[in-house]
């Protein structure tokens, strides 16, 4: 079974008002897309769906975390994330381009798939920077043996280098 089928949402026949929906997302859903940074997570997303007249309004609230490696010891961390967007849909008889916040459909649409949007929000929610305080967590995930590494890294880089000592004398001249 394709993933990515509980993220399409039958518009057609939906009626004016609020519409909640709540997707879990796994490793699965993430297998759906080449190349995509991240593999494997635990995200619950709330899509809130408000029906008017001549457009959707759509809120998306997601909270869980990603599996990644930390970028301070390198460790396969469970990286937390949350974020809220909102997404605008309405309707065009011409094919129009999509904006940031606003796409366009036809107004005969039958569906409408939403996975590619919660994709990109989680994507976009994960930091450029990947982490984050563990030292609350009973079991720390981090690899002992490269943090002592990068210590005694800062350690060395912290001391006098007679050569840098040369350069800073010409630099005062």
């Amino acid at each position: 079974m394709n993933a990515l089928v509980p993220f399409v949402i039958p518009i057609r026949g939906l009626f004016p008002g609020l519409h909640d929906y709540t997707f879990e997302i796994d490793a699965s859903f993430f297998e759906q897309f080449e190349n995509a940074p991240v593999q494997d997570g635990d995200v619950e997303v709330r899509l809130e769906l408000n029906k008017q007249s001549d457009m959707y309004v759509l809120h998306f609230d997601f909270e869980g975390t990603v599996k990644t490696d930390c970028d301070r010891c390198l460790a396969p961390i469970n990286l937390p994330i949350e974020g809220a967007e909102r997404l605008l849909v309405k309707y065009s008889l011409e094919e129009t381009s999509e904006e940031a916040e606003v796409i366009f459909i036809h107004p005969e649409t039958p569906k409408l798939d939403v996975s590619k949007y919660v994709y990109e929000f989680i994507c976009l929610a994960i930091p450029m920077i990947k982490t984050y305080d563990c030292q609350a967590e009973d079991e720390r995930p981090c690899d002992d043996k490269m943090l002592g590494f990068l210590e005694t890294q800062n350690e060395e880089e912290q001391q006098d280098n007679p050569i840098w000592d040369a350069l800073k004398k010409l630099k005062e001249k």
